[in-house]
């Protein structure tokens, strides 16, 4: 049992302080010259007499636990499971605009079957980067998995400068997964062009995240030779497209890879892609801890409603059985 504001409980303290002054305050209600007549009370009775100032501190007290925002049932547990941490990093640069995925462009094929992956998952911890010519963190490892969809679905050509700085993204990869318990840490990185931006090698980014035991599963999108790409506009707001070549520096993917223990994919089409998520998902595994919290609302109802019923008590008994003559 906890409480959402558990500073009002101090306001608890305000009923046996009020119940002390009105001992130390208590007289006669009525003021006679001669008492020796009035018959002392029972025990009895003055228990009786003090049941409507009784039911009170409780009508009180049950309020003040309802304005604190009384918790129930809320849990939290830790499962050993099998699972790994994956940073999924993917390539927003320009190219990733080219059509050779007909009748999808690259982009919108990765994200896809990105999503598709994600599902696939249920226990492994997940993070999202986004590079070109620099790389973002969109989401850092996590298990919340309606939040990655989102994330890969807002994946955008052109919210980062234009490039691909494939040493950058592994960097920040491998320095979200460095802290992250478990065995198994691994990057998959999809990209469709060479290196030519940013101040990291992708080798030197590679040894360092073969030093801190994380793998990398790199992935060229996109057909072999030439691809269609979108290069602006003309009259009426048509697309324009122009054929160009397509340059995938598998040399250097392929490299990466496999200084890390991983290995390199090449997806020339959708279902090629597909075929390389489920290569991925046959990925070992290692036991970790995963947290899993269970949030229920609060409980304050119940005091609300006991406090209400208990007033309609004390205004029953005041007016019946105890009546105070002023």
């Amino acid at each position: 049992m906890t409480f959402a504001r558990p500073i009002l409980l101090l306001l608890l303290l305000a009923i046996p302080v009020w119940w002390w002054r009105r001992i130390r305050s208590r007289g006669s209600a009525a003021r006679f010259s001669d008492i020796s007549n009035l018959v002392e009370p029972s025990r009895r009775r003055r228990l009786v007499a003090e049941t409507p100032a009784a039911v009170r501190s409780l009508v009180l007290g049950s309020w003040i636990i309802a304005a604190a925002g009384l918790e129930l049932d809320m849990t939290s547990t830790e499962v050993s499971t099998d699972g790994i941490a994956i940073v999924l990093a993917v390539d927003v640069s320009s190219s990733m605009l080219a059509e050779d995925f007909a009748p999808s462009n690259r982009l919108d094929v990765a994200k896809e079957q990105s999503i598709r992956f994600i599902r696939g998952r249920h226990n492994d911890r997940i993070g999202l980067v986004s590079f070109a010519a620099e790389a973002l963190t969109r989401v850092p490892v996590t298990i919340d998995y309606a939040v990655l969809e989102q994330a890969v679905r807002d994946l955008r050509v052109g919210e980062l400068e234009d490039g691909t700085a494939i040493g950058t993204s592994i960097a920040t990869a491998a320095n979200r997964l460095r802290r992250v318990p478990g065995k198994s840490k691994v990057i998959v990185l999809l990209t469709d062009g060479e290196n030519n931006r940013g101040r990291i090698d992708p080798k030197t980014a590679a040894e360092a995240a073969a030093t801190l035991g994380i793998k990398i599963y790199t992935i060229g999108v996109g057909t072999e030779g030439e691809a269609r790409m979108p290069i602006g506009r003309g009259v009426g707001g048509a697309v324009r497209y122009q054929t160009l070549p397509v340059k995938i520096d598998e040399e250097l993917l392929r490299e990466v890879a496999s200084s890390t223990g991983g290995r390199y994919f090449r997806a020339t089409d959708a279902t090629a892609l597909n075929r390389v998520f489920q290569q991925i998902d046959q990925l070992e595994t290692s036991e970790i801890q995963v947290t899993r919290f269970t949030q229920f609302e609060e409980a304050y109802k119940t005091p609300l409603l006991l406090g209400l019923a208990l007033l309609a008590v004390e205004l029953i008994v005041a007016s019946t059985v105890v009546v105070r003559v002023p």
